[in-house]
């Protein structure tokens, strides 16, 4: 009777374990995913707002689009480079945890768990570059200088919507108040970059 209880009481302790890792691994992915959806907002807000600022001061669209490139590859670098420090930094001070615990208590585990600073610059990088392409790609065919402001807009809404609609879902808050969030913030840094640069271009005349 005793092995048994001592046997179950084992399985329940293993169960809890397997319970706890499964866990852990669930919020490490939801941490993953949320980080890619904001760095695909970053890219989005930050290259559809540049583009804008160029439109309201030049109707070329080449100017437009080169300009939005070198947003998407200046930015996709700042945002792998900041990435890598910072997960580097992390990783330093896992691994002088582990060291003393090693030493204290004889156990290293974990070291599976470490993050990746490469995989992290990589995986920021792609996640921004993703986001910025959208204003690239809507105002890529598009020679009227109002309907490719207007397209650029518009595309960037959109993308707006869905990047916090799965924010929302990953971060299990309101859909709703998180997508109006999500679109007022860009359609501020849009209209305020564009403002600002239709007024410079005008005092500048």
């Amino acid at each position: 009777m005793a092995l048994g209880d001592a046997k179950l009481s084992l399985e329940g302790v293993e169960g809890q374990a397997a319970d706890v890792g499964a866990q852990e691994d669930h919020t490490q992915r939801a941490q993953w995913l949320r980080a890619a959806v904001l760095g695909a907002n970053d890219g989005l807000v930050s290259t559809a707002s540049l583009m804008m600022g160029i439109g309201a001061v030049k109707d070329d669209p080449k100017a437009m689009i080169i300009s939005g490139f070198a947003g998407l590859v200046a930015g996709a670098c700042s945002m792998a480079i900041g990435e890598f420090v910072s997960v580097y930094a992390q990783l330093d001070i896992e691994v002088a945890q582990m060291k003393r615990e090693l030493r204290t208590k004889g156990d290293g585990a974990g070291a599976d768990r470490l993050p990746s600073p490469v995989q992290a610059a990589a995986a920021s990088a792609l996640a921004f570059s993703l986001g910025a392409v959208v204003p690239l790609l809507a105002a890529g065919f598009i020679s009227n200088y109002k309907v490719r402001l207007g397209v650029v807009a518009t595309a960037a809404s959109a993308a707006l919507v869905a990047f916090g609609f799965v924010g929302a879902v990953l971060g299990r808050a309101p859909v709703g108040r998180s997508c109006l969030r999500v679109v007022l913030g860009g359609w501020a840094a849009m209209a305020v970059t564009f403002g600002l640069m239709r007024l410079f271009s005008v005092s500048a005349l």
